[in-house]
């Protein structure tokens, strides 16, 4: 396909920090997702150049009040030999705010596990730890249309990309939450045309989202598809885009943010 110089993805690295932040405020935004502001001085050079850029948040071992942090080696991570690992998981800076040296990251309480745990006893003055970003992959805003999926665990990199486009922007999202209490308010200056579906009304994963996205138009023009969440689901729906809907595969970033029956599964997928 021709590309217009314009729409280049891109990709910047960053340093590599690791930070000890403190928890400055707790909100549920619904029964189904929190968001917690963190706060500490080691913000003061944190960088994140693309809404679906991620962290590894580093959680505190059982009865302790800090998390233990690795080091930055010149291959990555370096643990230290003598302590376990600290449990992590990655999630999207939601917000970063320099000069209150502020960040927000929200938890998805869909499924049993140390964060989700974490996050519904999440208080004020607790700490966290955070590695990364590593590196951004910079998605041109100027496409003729975006079309965003996801299901809870994407809400906020896509409610991040929602407030960052310019007004007029022509956008469709579709979401699949657990049920209408799930849903939440975007921010944005786009058109957007949002389809929210629920687990509760189909009695497979992800079969509600999946029908969602076949319902849905997909205009002329250069487009582009980001997608996120369980990764059979997300499987499946890269795979209609791709062959029985046209979308060419430098048109679309699919990523699995979870897996049904595993634990710590983050991985973009492609061929």
């Amino acid at each position: 396909m021709l590309t217009r110089s314009d729409l280049a993805v891109t990709r910047v690295r960053h340093s590599l920090k690791f930070r000890l932040l403190q928890v400055k405020r707790v909100e549920p935004l619904t029964p189904h997702l929190i968001r917690v502001t963190l706060t500490g001085d080691d913000l003061h050079d944190f960088e994140s150049a693309s809404f679906d850029d991620h962290v590894k948040v580093f959680f505190p071992a059982p009865g302790a009040d800090k998390p233990t942090l690795p080091s930055a080696g010149p291959n990555g991570p370096v643990f230290a030999e003598d302590k376990p690992r600290p449990v992590a998981r990655d999630f999207t800076p939601r917000r970063y705010d320099r000069a209150a040296r502020e960040l927000d990251l929200e938890f998805a309480l869909h499924e049993a596990g140390p964060a989700a745990g974490w996050a519904a006893q999440a208080k004020v003055g607790q700490y966290l730890g955070i590695g990364g970003p590593r590196g951004s992959l910079v998605i041109p805003t100027g496409f003729d249309w975006h079309l965003l999926i996801g299901d809870e665990t994407a809400l906020p990199a896509i409610a991040r990309r929602l407030e960052e486009l310019p007004a007029g922007t022509r956008v469709a999202a579709v979401l699949e939450v657990a049920d209408p209490s799930a849903r939440i308010e975007f921010d944005t200056a786009a058109e957007l045309h949002a389809v929210w579906c629920y687990r509760s009304d189909s009695p497979y994963r992800g079969d509600a989202l999946l029908q969602a996205v076949r319902d849905t138009y997909l205009p002329e023009g250069d487009g582009y598809v980001w997608a996120a969440g369980e990764s059979a689901t997300m499987r499946a729906v890269r795979y209609h885009l791709c062959t029985e809907r046209g979308v060419d595969k430098s048109r679309i970033r699919a990523a699995s943010y979870w897996k049904q029956g595993a634990a710590a599964v983050h991985e973009n997928l492609d061929d």
